[in-house]
């Protein structure tokens, strides 16, 4: 954990964008609202030069003497993901006597879609920003870099962030889980997850699981890939065809609760001996788990307390006053559950 304070960051004006387009701050007034006689090829120069610098146009500005509201701006990838609401728990339970109120974009996982929340969000000229992730397009970076306000990448401390991030190491969560399938005993391994790159944590933690069995002369056996949403059906689906497909595997790894769900459902359909003949493991430690036949092993991600304390440096309400610059990594636990064998 870091408390090094980082310089404060000025936020870009109609004046940056004009000297980078070489046109009058009126001419870029004039493009940003989409009013007035100007050329295409000013247009596009004008506009070009606003998405590379990061510059949001302020919605309020004039309205208000502060030129911020009460606003917190949440960027999740999806509300039909059960990892997101626990979020936004512990950050609506820090903020709600605060005065400022979160308000949620959602991205479905697609960066220029992130881009267009992003900038929509900022030119309201909220307090700060919570989103998750440290993946981001060049101007989505630019954005944040220059929005002069506290910024904070959740979820994920695997890489260099703009501000301050909370969150977990998901290629050491990847690691510890291929540790404890090679203590089990287990040595043909499948991955089942989501369709590579946007998920980036799903991501790491396949880099970590598969450096682990490295280091134990283990390769993956076989690999199943889905889109859509983490669902029950789609980890019976995956199960299945796995399972057809290689069928000497004896330990399956999911990159979420979810669908590992799913796939322990199906086994225990099919009588499959779980854990002595196939093991199975999940992630995120959603609460959904405890209203299984048997329990899933899993890796709790820390979602409350991620949420809790992104919103405390929002707030400025972490210890020491420090607003920006933090770095926390959190520990995930490992809870083997009842579908790994004891070692």
């Amino acid at each position: 954990m870091s408390n090094t304070p980082v310089a404060p960051r000025r936020t870009l004006t109609l004046r940056d964008v004009s000297e980078a387009s070489g046109v009058s701050e009126m001419t870029v007034s004039r493009v940003l609202r989409n009013r007035g006689d100007v050329s295409e090829a000013t247009r596009e120069r004008v506009l070009e030069a606003a998405r590379s610098l990061g510059y949001v146009p302020n919605k309020i500005a004039g309205a208000l003497a502060s030129q911020r509201v009460n606003l917190v701006a949440v960027i999740i990838p999806s509300l039909s993901n059960m990892v997101y609401p626990e979020v936004m728990t512990g950050i609506s339970n820090v903020l709600e006597d605060t005065g400022l109120q979160p308000v949620v974009g959602v991205t479905h996982y697609v960066p220029d879609r992130e881009e267009a929340v992003l900038y929509e969000m900022l030119s309201w000229r909220p307090s700060g920003v919570i989103l998750a992730g440290l993946e981001h397009t060049d101007a989505a970076r630019a954005m944040l870099e220059n929005a002069g306000i506290p910024i904070v990448e959740v979820m994920d401390i695997d890489g260099p962030a703009v501000d301050s991030v909370v969150g977990i190491s998901h290629r050491r969560a990847g690691l510890e889980m291929a540790g404890a399938i090679v203590r089990a005993g287990y040595k043909r391994i499948g991955f089942l997850g989501t369709m590579m790159p946007h998920d980036h944590r799903a991501r790491k933690r396949l880099d970590g699981l598969e450096e682990g069995l490295a280091q134990a002369g283990i390769q993956l056996a076989d690999r199943e890939y889905y889109s859509g949403g983490s669902a029950l059906l789609k980890g019976r689906e995956m199960t299945q065809a796995i399972l057809a497909r290689t069928p000497d595997i004896d330990f399956l790894y999911y990159s979420n609760d979810m669908i590992g769900a799913g796939g322990l459902l199906y086994c225990l359909e099919q009588g499959i001996d779980v854990p002595g003949k196939l093991g199975l493991a999940g992630f995120n430690g959603v609460e959904l788990l405890e209203g299984l036949p048997r329990r899933l092993a899993t890796m709790d991600a820390c979602r409350l307390e991620i949420g809790r304390i992104a919103a405390e440096i929002i707030a400025g309400k972490r210890s020491g006053g420090i607003v920006g610059g933090e770095v926390v990594e959190l520990t995930p636990k490992l809870q083997l559950g009842d579908t790994i064998r004891k070692p």
